[in-house]
């Protein structure tokens, strides 16, 4: 009874604070002038680029199998290939929607640093890939079906474009919300608190490579993360799970493969590992 009670009430909470910043951000959307961030993110000034990408990265809230398109489209526009990259890691990590959610329900200094970390790894990462010449194991892709499609403020777009977006997480939420009542309910404090607490350290490298498989989406990772932490549960391998799973998942994997050959594909999964480790360190440190 209890383990039902706790469900409802987190997934109450959830539903309402989702519904109204999805709808809030979708509104928002038509006023984001998209083409003229496309045009910054093909300057040859490297800091105009870069900030473009993380802009870019952060108001197109995609999971990481639905940035692969556009990954595509900017790589057949020839957008420098480190400007890429950094869209790449950092668009399914800064997702305004769920950092919103983040801030919330684990607290907004959580979310800024989460934010900032991210943001600072993913354009290490692309710099770091551009610098070793890692483009030249991109593959000649073609892509079909993909249109950028420029956006008329209106409220019943903006209430459409909601309820398409909880078709797709929500139940990811629900899930997560799920999860994480059972685990309040059943797994003891003092269990969690000793294996996975403070002094765990070692658990912040193995939380980074459980993620990846396991591909829990943010939208779910969040419920769960606020149960564990409450819990006990440090915040460092919490974290380390939730970016590595946000930032990798093995469908991902299997589209990359599809336009990067194999020493990109495995350059990609060892940089989201090595992101999500060192930002459970700082969380850790924190």
């Amino acid at each position: 009874m209890e383990t039902l009670k706790n469900f409802l009430m987190i997934a109450l909470e959830l539903t309402v604070l989702f519904f109204v910043i999805s709808f809030i951000l979708s509104a928002l959307q038509s006023y984001i002038p998209y083409k003229k961030i496309e045009h910054y993110l093909s300057k040859s000034n490297q800091l105009i680029g870069i900030l473009a990408a993380l802009l870019f990265a952060f108001i197109t809230p995609f999971c990481s199998c639905s940035t692969i398109p556009v990954v595509v489209n900017m790589l057949r526009k020839n957008m420098p290939f480190k400007i890429v990259v950094i869209f790449l890691f950092a668009s399914p990590v800064l997702d305004p929607t769920i950092l919103t959610l983040m801030g919330v329900i684990l607290g907004w200094k959580v979310a800024l640093i989460y934010t900032v970390v991210t943001a600072i790894a993913s354009v290490i990462i692309g710099l770091t890939l551009s610098k070793l010449k890692f483009e030249r194991y991109v593959k000649n892709v073609v892509m079909t079906g993909y249109e950028e499609e420029a956006k008329q403020f209106n409220w019943r777009g903006a209430w459409d474009e909601t309820i398409a977006l909880m078709k797709s997480v929500y139940p990811y939420l629900i899930i997560g919300a799920a999860i994480g009542a059972v685990i309040h309910g059943l797994v003891p404090t003092e269990w969690i608190a000793q294996w996975l607490g403070k002094e765990t350290w070692w658990i912040v490298p193995i939380a980074a490579v459980i993620g990846i498989p396991l591909y829990i989406r943010l939208s779910s990772m969040i419920p769960i993360s606020h149960v564990f932490i409450m819990k006990g549960m440090a915040l460092g391998p919490v974290m380390a799970m939730m970016i590595s799973s946000a930032g990798a998942s093995l469908p991902e994997l299997i589209l990359l493969k599809s336009i990067f050959k194999k020493q990109l594909v495995i350059a990609f999964v060892a940089s989201v590992i090595s992101m999500a480790t060192v930002s459970g360190f700082i969380f850790y440190l924190v």
